[in-house]
């Protein structure tokens, strides 16, 4: 596997994660997830664990989309568990994301919300 830079600050891994999608590197976006990490994608669904997310960023970056970053929200941190959230560019809805410091002093994502829409009142 290949050496990747690691998140040493939560807000690290959205540029990361924008980074290798659009080297079309499913494998580093998936390092960028703790080993049983949960990630709501596709929508009403869940993918579960590294090897699932790798496989279905396999998939998705197959097509070739672009990713471009996003303004984040401001980080809430917690000891080793932090908050990270981001709104879409289209103003639709949110993205979250729950990471957590790994022993190395680096960040991984452990649940995973990219895409929430409210259900409409």
């Amino acid at each position: 596997m290949p050496k990747y830079e690691k998140a040493m600050r939560p807000e690290d891994i959205t540029r990361l994660f924008v980074e290798r999608s659009n080297a079309g590197d499913a494998a580093g976006v998936a390092a960028l997830y703790e080993a049983d990490a949960v990630l709501a994608y596709p929508p009403g669904e869940r993918t579960v664990g590294r090897e699932a997310i790798r496989a279905l960023w396999e998939k998705v970056l197959s097509t070739s989309p672009r990713f471009t970053s996003e303004a984040p929200l401001p980080t809430l941190v917690s000891g080793d568990i932090a908050l990270t959230s981001t709104p879409p560019k289209d103003g639709t809805g949110a993205r979250a994301q729950v990471v957590r410091r790994q022993p190395d002093g680096s960040w991984l994502r452990v649940l995973d919300q990219p895409e929430f829409t409210p259900p409409a009142r």
